[in-house]
């Protein structure tokens, strides 16, 4: 990982915004495409779309993003820029869940009754914060001196739900060092998982 990825990491979202005004500047736009695909994939999935149908609307809805934020059809007035993108989102899944759902039944769930916005913001910030602690993780794995067995043992357990057990058998270590290590891990992760939602939620 590139040793400006955690400074860029925790950019604000008024940052972002100062910098994309600036149309050449790719870094910037690079980076809005970095923090927001995945949490619109995760989102797309969590509403029924396939892998497939979910990477294809997340490329809309940046493309979308792009085209209306370079006409100047973006304001802080009107909201979070997250709202917005969440909207663009949304939107674009409902076109894929209606032409999916429309010739065998226009009836079903998907079709008739959209999730209301409550719901859907519930679905946003459980996939935002999900890329957000693996993100947080991938950062203090690059940038700290934590010891990998110890960053392994953190992963097993507490990211990917491995029995204690099995992932202290893994590590080389008693059930006990395992807590130990998640514990420590957890102190440490928790200080940049804090820098990186308020960077993603700047804009409130």
């Amino acid at each position: 990982m590139a040793a400006s990825e955690p400074i860029a990491a925790t950019r604000t979202t008024t940052q972002l915004l100062d910098a994309l005004r600036d149309h050449s500047n790719e870094p910037a736009w690079g980076y809005v495409d970095s923090r927001y695909r995945p949490v619109i994939v995760g989102f797309a999935r969590r509403l029924g779309l396939s892998d497939s149908d979910a990477e294809e609307v997340s490329q809309q809805t940046l493309t979308e993003f792009v085209s209306c934020f370079r006409a100047g059809k973006y304001s802080r007035g009107k909201g979070r820029l997250s709202s917005w993108i969440l909207g663009i989102a949304h939107h674009l899944c409902l076109k894929v869940l209606r032409r999916r759902s429309a010739p065998t039944d226009p009836r079903s769930p998907a079709f008739d009754q959209p999730p209301d916005e409550q719901t859907l913001r519930l679905l946003w910030a459980r996939e935002r914060d999900r890329v957000l602690l693996m993100r947080a993780f991938e950062l203090l794995s690059a940038e700290s001196d934590l010891d990998p067995k110890t960053l392994l043992a953190f992963e097993l357990y507490a990211l990917r739900a491995v029995p204690a057990e099995q992932a202290a058998l893994q590590c080389g270590m008693t059930i006990d060092q395992l807590y130990v290590a998640k514990s420590r891990v957890s102190k440490r992760l928790r200080v940049v998982l804090d820098d990186l939602t308020r960077a993603f939620e700047e804009d409130a």
